[in-house]
């Protein structure tokens, strides 16, 4: 599901904002993006976001304003001095420019950022405060899907009413009533028997029995009925249902298949085909809700 939404903080001259954006995805991927010095945070967002949700690529990106003098740099001299050797072995192999300073600067690890002293409370206080930035976030986030999901409900809703109209619209067709299936087991029935040579009795009946299981639809259509029926209940239970929906989209497509292989009529053809396309719509749709 998509959605977005942000929350701010500032305490002692630190000012943070955490964004966080949603789009669809079949199951749960979260990605964070956070100062480099502040990445131990990780653990904690991904955690707080998987309490949250169950579906859906989730990224959360966290900026800081730190106040002035906060911050400082310094020189990782082991690095520097394993840099420089390194320097000096490829310089007496590959004859090429040295190096400039500032390309030196970036490699990483060189230079560090180190923050001032403060008192472990301090920090440990900001942090508990960047976490309460972010569960706001999160409950922000949660409110937008679920307007979304409020939205696509009625969505799902009409298509159900679709799929269940071409349902009546296939136990309508001539070839399906039991009238109509015993006038054609019969005339095949006069087929078989005009057969030469003629068939055994036994024979006879299991030919008989696999017509007549192939000519009943109705079998597929209670099933097809008793699906679309459990989708409506898992729309109106609410609650993170997408796994669900898209499995009973499994089934539905099944019967779908089934009703179009059996068919003997154009109409009948058609109307499963007609299924199997609100059914793809449907799972389409599904691919949007938790």
């Amino acid at each position: 599901m998509t959605g977005f939404a942000r929350a701010d903080g500032h305490v002692d001259g630190w000012t943070w904002t955490w964004e966080l954006k949603s789009v669809n995805g079949r199951g749960l991927d979260v990605r964070c993006k956070l100062p480099p010095d502040l990445d131990g945070l990780e653990s904690m967002a991904r955690s707080h976001i998987q309490e949250r949700f169950s579906r859906g690529t989730i990224s959360a990106a966290l900026t800081v304003t730190r106040p002035p003098g906060a911050l400082k740099l310094r020189l990782n001299v082991e690095v520097a001095e394993q840099l420089e050797q390194i320097v000096r072995e490829l310089a007496a192999r590959v004859k090429a420019q040295p190096p400039t300073l500032d390309g030196l600067l970036s490699v990483r690890g060189v230079i560090e950022t180190a923050e001032e002293d403060e008192a472990p409370e301090a920090r440990a206080s900001r942090e508990q405060a960047f976490v309460v930035a972010l569960d706001e976030a999160i409950a922000a986030l949660a409110e937008a899907r679920a307007q979304e999901g409020t939205r696509l409900g009625a969505v799902l809703a009409s298509q159900l009413d679709e799929l269940e109209g071409l349902a009546d619209d296939a136990e309508a067709c001539a070839t399906v009533r039991p009238e109509a299936i015993r006038a054609r087991l019969k005339e095949q029935v006069a087929a078989l028997l005009e057969a030469a040579p003629a068939l055994p009795e036994e024979r006879l009946a299991q030919e008989a029995a696999l017509l007549a299981a192939k000519a009943d639809l109705r079998e597929e259509l209670d099933r097809l009925r008793a699906h679309l029926a459990a989708a409506r209940e898992l729309l109106s239970a609410g609650g993170p249902v997408g796994r669900r929906l898209d499995f009973l989209c499994q089934e539905l497509n099944r019967e779908a298949n089934t009703i179009c292989s059996k068919s003997t009529d154009i109409e009948l053809t058609r109307i499963g085909l007609d299924l199997k396309a609100g059914i793809e719509q449907f799972r389409e749709q599904i691919h949007n809700i938790e």
